[in-house]
């Protein structure tokens, strides 16, 4: 037990640059005391001491504000950050490795008796005020987005966000360059928004929207420049006014001030 306890102390540190000290990490967090509590807990449950072990668990939710069921099985060097809000269910279990950030529900969806929480693979990330329920497998390092709300198995390495949870899927690398590629990253640099590449490193809906906007407008351009060279082939005089560069256009005073 005490191989296991040393072992979360030196994790803090690996995963939480702000620590400092080890004697700072065992009197001045609670993500610390969390795990130890539920450490103890788990040692008497185990051997039969089950309302005890339920009296410890509510002193270290009184204390930590962490809420981890002693039934729960959870395994080396396991990191709560900040802590506030944890819940882990009675039939949950934690592989080696992984990190509940504050408000993490590791919770059930059914009332019946038998494996009814998460399972969580080794080396697994789950982000502030994510919810992971049912008995569903979360394979090895999954990464959980903040908030997101998880009830269907995620596969080893994936990256799930949103509400309900839905796998992100990073876009491969391609040597190839088109051009419709190349005008959206020339308008969104302009506009000071790197679309494309939000979008590559970490998938965004609103990033999304407005790559499908730059890629309309570059189609209506392409449109309009066909017609345009129609129209004068025909005979038609059409005016080309000079169109202003976005770097150009500046705030007036009162614009600024309501932004």
């Amino acid at each position: 037990m005490f191989s296991r306890i040393k072992e979360d102390i030196r994790c803090t540190f690996d995963r939480d640059p702000a620590a400092r000290t080890t004697f700072e990490v065992i009197t001045a967090y609670p993500g610390f005391h969390g795990v130890l509590f539920y450490r103890f807990a788990h040692r008497l449950w185990n051997i039969g001491l089950k309302w005890l072990a339920r009296i410890v668990s509510n002193l270290a939710r009184w204390f930590t504000g962490i809420e981890i069921h002693p039934g729960a099985h959870i395994g080396r060097r396991f990191f709560i950050d900040h802590g506030m809000g944890v819940v882990i269910g009675e039939t949950a279990v934690i592989g080696d490795d992984c990190t509940l950030y504050h408000g993490v529900t590791l919770g059930g969806t059914s009332w019946n008796k038998g494996k009814r929480h998460p399972t969580l693979g080794n080396g697994v990330v789950v982000g502030a005020g994510a919810k992971v329920l049912g008995p569903i497998l979360i394979g090895d390092d999954a990464r959980i987005g903040s908030n997101a709300v998880v009830v269907k198995e995620v596969p080893a390495g994936a990256t799930v966000v949103g509400v309900p949870g839905h796998i992100v899927q990073k876009k491969p690398k391609s040597t190839e360059e088109t051009e419709q590629d190349r005008h959206r990253a020339k308008m969104a640099s302009k506009l000071g928004f790197d679309s494309y590449g939000a979008t590559r490193d970490a998938p965004d809906p609103v990033a999304q929207a407005i790559n499908l906007m730059l890629d309309h407008i570059h189609i209506m351009d392409q449109r309009m420049q066909k017609m345009s060279s129609a129209m004068e082939a025909m005979g038609a005089e059409i005016d080309d006014p000079v169109m202003p560069e976005i770097e150009d256009c500046e705030l007036d005073d009162d614009d600024q001030g309501d932004r």
